[in-house]
């Protein structure tokens, strides 16, 4: 039986660390009139070494506590959750929990994108290893691009760098020169590149430093927003569900200063935060 509230409720934000507030900040730049719930899934965080089991229970405990608080559309903020849960959360849980509520991903709006901007026809993606080895990047990008070619490259102390306020540290250099010189490599003709993780944008200064000449960085905020517009505008029933009063709720399931402390470092501003649980049991799905 379907429990959820059924009023209209704020946008959904989740993501399995603090990377996803770059997602969240470029929404409200183009998008600033709705209200927004941010959950941070910080205590089981990184995400990216996760089996893809484990990633989707995770991040369908997150959605559904989301919809529990109002949400009628949640946005995946993390790439990882993007590609190892969206499309299972998509297709076996919403038909169960109810058919009208929507989640989406931030990796095919940027693949939707890529093609305007390599001219060479030649992507790279730097990101965490999961979302390296689920191929998703790789398959999007394909699928909607068929003559573009990728390379993906692991980057795992990029996010490590950015939560221990490293970023802008000498020891970044060594981390971020070693895998921008690895995807070059891999394909010397690359003349854009994805940053397939939330955090990396916050390495922006390095990447500039160590890029080739004509290479362009593509970061997922400004991109996200602007499929989302796009989806809101073509989806009315979807938007009515919104409320709208400019209004953010952050949520953690970890301890709340730290999350304060490290929110610092992407949003620049103080905030208040609330910690909740979300190892919480499931309307089952039925066997498909």
């Amino acid at each position: 039986m379907n429990t959820l509230p059924t009023a209209p409720g704020p946008i959904g934000i989740f993501d399995s660390g603090y990377g996803g507030l770059t997602i969240l900040h470029g929404i409200r730049q183009l998008l600033p009139e709705y209200d927004y719930i941010y959950l941070g899934d910080n205590a089981r965080a990184p995400y990216g070494p996760r089996s893809f089991d484990v990633v989707y229970e995770f991040t369908r405990q997150a959605v559904y506590r989301l919809f529990e608080m109002g949400c009628h559309l949640v946005i995946l903020g993390c790439n990882t959750a993007s590609a190892k849960a969206l499309r299972s959360i998509q297709q076996n849980d919403l038909p169960e929990w109810d058919a009208s509520r929507r989640v989406l991903g931030i990796i095919r709006p940027t693949a939707e994108v890529i093609g305007s901007l390599t001219r060479k026809r030649h992507v790279g993606i730097l990101a965490t290893e999961g979302t390296i080895n689920s191929k998703s990047y790789d398959l999007e990008i394909q699928k909607l691009h068929p003559d573009i070619s990728v390379s993906g490259v692991a980057c795992p102390f990029w996010v490590p760098l950015v939560e221990y306020h490293e970023a802008d540290g000498p020891g970044a250099d060594y981390f971020v020169k070693k895998r921008i010189d690895e995807i070059m490599r891999a394909d010397p003709e690359i003349d854009a590149i994805v940053l397939g993780c939330t955090h990396y944008p916050l390495l922006m200064p390095k990447i500039v430093k160590y890029l080739p000449t004509g290479v362009r960085i593509v970061p997922q905020g400004e991109y996200v927003a602007g499929s989302l517009k796009s989806y809101l505008n073509r989806h009315t029933e979807i938007e009515r569900s919104c409320t709208r009063g400019g209004m953010v709720k952050y949520l953690t399931t970890e301890s709340t200063e730290k999350f304060k402390e490290s929110a610092k470092i992407f949003l620049h501003e103080d905030i208040d935060v609330e910690r909740v649980e979300l190892d919480i049991p499931l309307p089952s799905v039925s066997a498909k």
